[in-house]
């Protein structure tokens, strides 16, 4: 869910229309979307505290453990980073160079 806030949050800000920015979150809710829940919220502080990250980042890495998926999409993490199985990708990497 956090994602999917985040997603809409920063796709309204780079100017995208209101209407364009839900259709997109929309497309990705046919997807297996992780619930927030307080399971989830002290996985996401444990991830926090063991890996130095923000809770925020905290809390994407607990959803992805719950999701079984072993490779995360961000910008924000550490590029190529492995996080106990979890490894991190920036799909804006090859612009940058």
């Amino acid at each position: 869910m956090q994602v999917l806030q985040e997603l809409l949050v920063t796709l309204r800000r780079k100017g995208i229309s209101t209407a364009d920015a839900r259709e997109t979150v929309e497309d990705y809710t046919r997807w297996r979307v992780v619930e927030n829940d307080i399971e989830l919220l002290k996985v996401g502080m444990t991830e926090m505290e063991r890996w130095q990250i923000s809770f925020w980042d905290g809390l994407i890495l607990a959803a992805a453990r719950r999701a079984h998926v072993h490779l995360i999409l961000s910008e924000d993490l550490s590029d190529d980073q492995d996080y106990g199985g979890l490894r991190i990708e920036n799909p804006f990497r090859s612009a940058r160079r």
